[in-house]
């Protein structure tokens, strides 16, 4: 389970146990007699038999057998759920939906072009993307990773009054000195200022919270968290030097033995074309051809242009900018920027370390089954689970882990409770069963309906495995439609 803040449970009106007032039609489309009646607001844990009606996304659905727990989706004909019709006005509208209200020079659904093929109506396409998405989780998630305009984040420098409210309360728990005293041995491309504006661009880190939550010692809890694994990844691991290991970190910005003029490390066989990967991410060339190298760079060490190109579109809107130019992400802020990236984005199955850390992400009882609990481990398990836990002792890897955490924690002056779970050595992998398994990839609806041309949805789904097309991305869900239907979006 997911715990939601109290903002959003307040603003999501189908949360609430209200009671639509609705004035109906004698019968629907589906010849389902509805007469003037009211019907009440789905709610995501209410129990229904078959036959109950429920009012839900600016819609009227009939349940078909006994659910709880199944989000009505209009979309999908096979589910619990009856789609009956569209209402209009929103949540205190008439339903009427038994007539075509488009314009007849734009009529909704697909429609046949001249030598083949089908046009859809982008507002048709943006209203299917937002009552699919248009659940508590996915705002929460949505806002967890909301990004600042680049100009906005070039603008931040130590001190600022303009500085954004995240970038503040980082600078009120480690200024400048405290970078340097933390970091000694760092490589001269991460300094102070490129910190700062790395946690500008993702305004959900360390951000403010209107629930109970504390959100000054959240935010340390990440940087000591965060600073544990830089240590781990791109630390100097010198025992015989005269600085502690657990300040040793940030020496590295590219891995060891790569380079653009050096060996071709081993990160470029997802750029062949016949994969999806490929295909999706296409890699960028050098003037001889060669293409581009995509091995470890930043505090995170990124890798792959599976992994370059959606961060690119995170932080330019653009895939091909880092794909094409791989090495900004060593010599810009964004060396420590794409650590963040990767701290605040979940990777369904596994929740993001961040929903670790401030309690939005909670464990169901398949994840304790398999062991994985709340606390430092489990993010250990997000970023290396397959290699470093569930071996019944703890890795050298982990071993180190916990070291750097415990110390950058007391640095920071963050408690760590006496039950929280360190290591991972018994904790398996996470699973498309456990409650951080999000559905958050499209993929086709390959349902049959048989009212749509070749009985073709025209339409995706939110699938929890990894696809070319991602549901945090907004305009994938087009591009999703547009890659497995003969589709051509209009205006």
């Amino acid at each position: 389970m997911f715990r939601i803040k109290k903002q959003i449970l307040v603003s999501m009106l189908f949360l609430l146990p209200n009671v639509i007032a609705i004035n109906a039609v004698n019968a629907d489309t589906n010849n389902h007699q509805v007469s003037s009646a009211t019907f009440e607001e789905f709610k995501p844990n209410g129990v229904y038999l078959g036959g109950d009606q429920v009012f839900y996304s600016a819609s009227l659905f009939e349940a078909r057998y006994w659910t709880q727990g199944d989000t009505p989706d209009k979309t999908n004909q096979w589910g619990p759920w009856q789609f009956l019709r569209e209402c209009e006005g929103g949540s205190t509208g008439e339903c009427s939906g038994g007539g075509d209200t488009t314009d007849p020079g734009n009529p909704a659904g697909p429609q046949p072009k001249p030598g083949g093929g089908y046009t859809m109506l982008k507002s048709e396409i943006e209203a299917q993307e937002q009552t699919l998405t248009d659940t508590p989780l996915f705002v929460e998630v949505k806002a967890s990773i909301a990004t600042l305009d680049n100009q906005v984040v070039e603008a931040v420098k130590p001190g600022l009054e303009t500085n954004p409210v995240n970038v503040k309360r980082v600078e009120q728990i480690i200024d400048e000195a405290s970078w340097i005293n933390t970091f000694p041995d760092r490589d001269t491309a991460y300094t102070y200022t490129k910190f700062l504006k790395s946690i500008a661009k993702f305004s959900g880190f360390c951000a403010n919270y209107d629930d109970a939550r504390d959100a000054d010692a959240i935010c340390r809890k990440s940087l000591a968290t965060m600073f544990a694994h830089f240590t781990q990844e791109t630390g100097g691991h010198d025992p015989n030097s005269a600085i502690e290991q657990w300040r040793q970190g940030l020496v590295y910005v590219r891995e060891a033995g790569c380079g653009e003029d050096g060996p071709n490390c081993p990160y470029n066989a997802e750029c062949s074309p016949d994969t999806w990967q490929g295909q999706t991410w296409q890699c960028g060339t050098n003037a001889d051809g060669s293409y581009k190298k995509y091995f470890g760079r930043g505090a995170k060490q990124l890798s792959y242009n599976y992994n370059y190109g959606p961060f690119s579109q995170a932080m330019f809107g653009d895939t091909k900018v880092l794909l094409n130019d791989p090495e900004r992400v060593a010599t810009s802020w964004l060396n420590i920027a794409s650590a963040v990236f990767f701290f605040a984005y979940p990777a369904s199955p596994k929740p993001s370390m961040l929903h670790i850390i401030d309690g939005t992400w909670l464990p169901n009882e398949h994840d304790t089954s398999n062991g994985i609990k709340p606390g430092f481990g489990a993010t250990t398990n997000v970023i290396n689970g397959g290699i470093e836990c569930g071996h019944g002792y703890e890795k050298p890897q982990s071993v180190n882990r916990i070291a750097y955490y415990k110390a950058h924690a007391n640095n920071l002056n963050v408690p760590i409770e006496a039950n929280e779970e360190l290591g991972c050595k018994d904790q398996k992998r996470f699973d498309k069963d456990g409650s951080g398994a999000l559905l958050v990839y499209w993929d086709q609806d390959w349902g049959y309906y048989p009212e749509k041309p070749e009985g073709k949805s025209f339409s995706c789904k939110l699938v929890g495995y990894q696809t070319r097309h991602f549901a945090l991305q907004q305009g994938d869900y087009q591009k999703c439609v547009e890659h497995y239907f003969d589709v051509e979006v209009v205006e």
